[in-house]
């Protein structure tokens, strides 16, 4: 059994379930501490992050990831305990197999084989672990991202592990994220009797042409390689379940997805002044699940799409689709973000799963990024001056 194929297992085989770590990362810290890394753990409320870091000075290059998972669901669904994991015609089975355990045992052999061929390599190499991003992540990156902050902590280039290649190990590069705006919209009315609309205030019937406006709105025709900002609703819900009661309120679920022609204020203020123009009484709750990122071309792309191309075989797509990741916290601090993992396929299904031919080439294609960005000449000469991008240019 390789190296990384066994700590993919044994990391597993601890049912981390958000926001438990099940001691994922005590397992982690205690192999790179061997390997001569300075390890910090930082908890917050039930939540473990480590930092480990080896080399002092920039460029910073850091390895961001998670040991939690989401939840299996019925495990009689699944062909094998998803916590015993298990190897299959070629392929490892369990919780958290694509998302993220490999990468995450990946990221420690690549790290582990780097400090003992290059112990005075330039730069530092870090790797920074939350057991917070299937959750609330409130207490995971987000945090650890505010100490950042407030310490002067630099960061210039982050590679995620997350799985986002499609149909074969490195075929995509994410070069960044939309952002992520949830809103709970609550109409007052007055409840009555439907005999009597006269006597009522139905919130629905107020509500609908505004929604149908929002609904309809085109929001801008795409940023880069981004989509156009699209927003779905996905929850409406009024009334007492009578059909001869007019209802008193309504609440509306719905989210946006955005790209960096906006910033969710912007969004927020141009949203409730929809609302305000047709004359509803209502409240506006919202939640910033974080802000678009963009990785322009620069070292950190470069090298990406040539190490890539040379483990598939072909150029890369490169992407800024899917959902959220914890990059979306890092790239704020001024750091150049992609996201570079196994097959996504089966990521939070049954049977979760990841070719083991792809988890054990993975190692040698971090540690390639690695000594491309390190040792190959992007120094700090070559990280120009503005190095962010996270905040949006919007």
């Amino acid at each position: 059994m390789t190296e990384v194929l066994q700590l993919a297992k044994d990391l597993i085989a601890r049912p981390s379930v958000t926001p438990q770590d099940a001691g994922c990362q005590a397992l982690i810290a205690d192999r790179l501490g061997t390997a001569g890394f300075s390890c910090e753990h930082l908890r917050f409320g039930e939540v473990d992050n480590l930092w480990a870091t080896h080399g002092k000075g920039g460029p910073v290059l850091v390895l961001l990831g998670h040991t939690d998972v989401v939840p299996p669901g019925p495990v009689e669904a699944w062909s094998s305990d998803p916590f015993m994991p298990e190897v299959r015609d070629g392929v490892l089975y369990g919780r958290g197999a694509a998302d993220m355990k490999s990468g995450v045992a990946a990221f420690v052999v690549a790290l582990e084989r780097f400090v003992a061929a290059h112990p005075g390599h330039p730069g530092t190499v870090a790797l920074l672990l939350t057991s917070d991003e299937e959750g609330a992540a409130i207490d995971g990156v987000r945090r650890v991202a505010q100490l950042f902050r407030e310490r002067g902590q630099r960061i210039d280039w982050c590679i995620t592990g997350e799985p986002s290649s499609q149909a074969k190990l490195g075929d995509l590069l994410r070069v960044g994220r939309r952002g992520s705006l949830s809103a709970t919209l609550t109409v007052r009315g007055v409840q009555g009797h439907v005999a009597y609309p006269e006597k009522a205030r139905n919130p629905i019937h107020q509500a609908l042409p505004a929604l149908a406006e929002l609904a309809a709105k085109s929001w801008d025709g795409g940023y880069e390689t981004f989509p156009p900002t699209s927003l779905q609703v996905s929850d409406i819900h009024a009334g007492t379940g009578a059909n001869n009661v007019i209802p008193g309120s309504m609440e509306v679920l719905f989210n946006l997805r955005y790209n960096p022609h906006w910033t969710a204020p912007r969004l927020e203020a141009e949203i409730e002044a929809l609302f305000e123009r047709h004359g509803l009484d209502f409240e506006m709750s919202w939640h910033r699940s974080g802000e678009p990122f963009f990785t322009p071309e620069g070292p950190l792309r470069s090298a990406a799409r040539d190490v890539l191309a040379a483990f598939a075989g072909t150029a890369p797509e490169e992407s800024t689709g899917g959902g959220t990741s914890d990059a979306r916290f890092i790239a704020p601090l001024g750091a150049q973000c992609i996201e570079i993992g196994p097959v996504n396929a089966s990521i939070h299904k049954v049977d979760e799963h990841v070719r083991v031919a792809d988890l054990e080439a993975l190692p040698a294609l971090y540690l390639a990024l690695i000594e491309r960005l390190l040792l190959q000449g992007h120094l700090v000469g070559a990280i120009p001056e503005n190095r962010s991008h996270g905040v949006n240019p919007g």
